[in-house]
């Protein structure tokens, strides 16, 4: 039997106990117009990975509400560079995610999308190759697919030389993917910033100091500030973070959300 590290809420309105998945997942919740947001973990000296892979500073805590958030989710954005680095899998879901979402008249598995300016794509990574729900590719229309990857993933090709983000968030909510979750990496954060297109950050701070050397969760061209207010703090009985800030935007009523 697994042992789920104790996650309470510092502010506001301190929790009297522990938070469960329900109530976790309400706090984080869905909105009733489109929205965008970005899930990092970070030191607490600001790195963004650890021995090169965000993994080593994500403890039990952040995973769980990583999967929460998941579940919660249309569509699950990541750049190209990450998908590569991090080797990442498939998207799936548990059962009780799946039902829940079920019973929220979506559909049970988030979509995976991938931008890519350049294709460099591999069509047998299990991201693609095992995905349960065929995956998008946000690219150019320069750009040239590698043999196999039109097999088992969906071009939407939005600008002519790199990708228009805006153009291509604007057609997956065409498509009724309004919820999207954007796991990086720091130059495609970058980037969204820039863009004038992030609604919410979710930061984990993990109890660690990485040391001199690796990057910020952000990086690219310089962009303006912009103020994201403070929604929430949690924290776990481990020591790490989780804090989410977000834009006062109309209809941003979190709709109440279940394990």
């Amino acid at each position: 039997m697994s042992v789920t590290t104790p996650i309470s809420r510092l502010w506001p309105a301190p929790s009297a106990a522990p938070l469960d998945d329900t109530e976790l997942a309400a706090l984080y919740g869905r909105t009733d117009r489109p929205r965008l947001r970005v899930n990092f973990v970070t030191s607490v000296d600001g790195a963004v990975a650890l021995d090169g892979y965000s993994a080593g500073l994500s403890g039990e805590p952040d995973k769980r509400v990583f999967g929460l958030l998941r579940m919660l989710c249309d569509g699950l954005v990541v750049a190209a560079g990450t998908l590569r680095h991090e080797g990442y899998r498939a998207v799936r879901l548990s059962e009780p995610r799946r039902a829940w979402r079920r019973a929220q008249g979506l559909a049970e598995y988030p979509i995976l999308v991938v931008v890519s300016g350049s294709l460099d794509l591999d069509p047998a990574q299990a991201a693609f190759a095992d995905a349960p729900v065929r995956p998008v590719v946000l690219t150019s229309a320069a750009a040239e697919a590698p043999p196999g990857l039109t097999e088992v993933a969906e071009l939407v090709r939005c600008g002519a030389d790199r990708v228009d983000l805006a153009a291509g968030l604007a057609e997956l909510r065409r498509r009724g993917l309004g919820q999207l979750l954007c796991e990086g990496g720091p130059h495609l954060f970058g980037a969204l910033t820039a863009a004038d297109l992030v609604d919410e950050v979710c930061l984990t701070v993990s109890p660690l100091l990485a040391g001199a050397g690796p990057g910020r969760i952000t990086a690219g061209a310089a962009s303006a500030p912009r103020h994201l207010p403070l929604r929430h703090v949690l924290a776990a009985a481990d020591g790490t973070l989780m804090l989410r800030y977000a834009r006062d935007r109309p209809g941003d009523a979190a709709h109440p959300a279940a394990h």
